[in-house]
């Protein structure tokens, strides 16, 4: 067949004579392919070279991969496998026919024997593929370019949804927050406005009202912890000032704090020190934690009563405070969430802020807190703090 008009319209021969050009088509050979066909695969034996006549072929990088890249489409004229002519080494792409093509193909050893003959020949085809070469990266780099500025623009668009979203999220928390804060401050402000009602009653009678002082008080100072957590969980760390304090003081101060709630809700305290040396703690933020762990052990033994155990122990160079009830327990998809912000399974109300607290409070003085639990046995809370000289 005679390849000649439309080899002497490929860019690759162009700098060819007539003449030269005919011995070109002299050694080429055409096939057909069908949409689909793969021409060659991705590290095969690269012997010819391609000239695609009518239809497009694809050249793709992984092509067998989840994720193929596509490199190029080429069209009617387009050239491809030309590093077969200049070295040995495999394919580096694999090409598919987009649709129904004829190609013209030319082997490496007949070109080679051609250029041994005609040096024109090489020069003229060196210089085609030097063209495509330089076309190939100028491509390449307008595609970097716009690549780079749609990258930009998603990141720009990225950053905004995220600034979106963590507002959202900060609004959400916030009236979380404050719809606790509100929840939690309502109960000590209503039994202070019903002491201060009685007192008002009652001026005339001292003994009756020392009594509602001594309540207020409590209520007072039950304020002032939740306004410490509040601040505490707000500014997301925990600033200490240590003390030197003796856990069976502690212990004596969280008993009488709680000593009137427990009593009421039928449950006896027992404690055990085993470990009653002086510590350095901040005796203030552990009296807390400590409250707030014995205040979910009185909820989970509120129906009928039980026995509240707060032990103390040295374990190696370390400070145990344990608290260990008699109450309903926890199930394992229960206790895995224990410490999670606003998470309570008790249906007696509370922030759900009190088991984090307790462990910020404990990792802050750079201890642990481990818990045990047992439908229908109870929990054990263990607060491990680190001994300091």
């Amino acid at each position: 067949m005679d390849w000649f008009p439309f080899l002497r319209r490929a860019h690759l021969f162009k700098g060819l004579t007539d003449d030269e050009i005919r011995l070109v088509g002299e050694v080429c050979a055409e096939e057909e392919r069908d949409a689909g066909d793969v021409i060659f695969v991705e590290g095969s034996t690269a012997d010819r070279f391609y000239i695609v006549m009518e239809g497009r072929v694809e050249v793709w990088k992984n092509y067998y991969d989840p994720k193929p890249d596509l490199l190029a489409v080429h069209g009617s004229g387009r050239f491809f496998g030309e590093m077969a002519l200049i070295d040995e080494l495999p394919r580096s792409a694999t090409v598919v026919a987009k649709e129904k093509t004829r190609l013209l193909f030319l082997y490496r050893d007949d070109f080679r024997r051609l250029i041994r003959e005609r040096s024109s020949i090489a020069l003229s085809v060196m210089t085609g593929i030097s063209y495509m070469i330089r076309n190939s990266n100028e491509a390449f780099v307008d595609d970097l370019r716009k690549r780079n500025a749609e990258l930009e623009r998603a990141y720009a668009q990225l950053k905004k949804a995220h600034s979106e979203r963590l507002r959202s999220e900060r609004l959400s928390t916030l009236g979380k927050f404050s719809s606790l804060i509100l929840h939690d401050i309502r109960n000590p402000l209503s039994i202070l406005k019903g002491q201060l009602q009685l007192m008002q009653m009652r001026l005339t009678e001292p003994e009756k009202l020392a009594g509602h002082v001594t309540a207020s008080l409590a209520e007072v100072n039950r304020l002032e912890r939740l306004a410490g957590e509040f601040l505490d969980y707000s500014r997301g760390e925990v600033r200490l000032d240590m003390a030197v304090i003796k856990p069976g003081d502690l212990f004596g101060k969280v008993e009488e704090a709680v000593a009137e709630r427990l009593q009421r809700s039928g449950i006896a305290i027992a404690k055990d020190l085993r470990y009653d040396e002086p510590v350095i703690l901040d005796a203030e933020r552990v009296f807390r934690a400590l409250l707030n762990v014995v205040d979910n052990a009185r909820k989970a033994m509120s129906g009928e009563g039980g026995t509240l155990t707060l032990k103390s122990y040295r374990d190696g160079d370390r400070l145990v405070l344990e608290t260990a009830d008699t109450g309903e327990g926890m199930a394992p998809e229960v206790l895995a969430h224990v410490f999670e912000p606003f998470y309570s399974a008790s249906g007696q109300g509370g922030t759900g802020l009190g088991m984090l607290i307790v462990k910020n409070i404990v990792e802050a003085h750079g201890g642990s807190v481990r818990l045990g639990s047992k439908p229908g046995v109870g929990t054990r809370v263990l607060l491990s703090f680190p001994l300091r000289s």
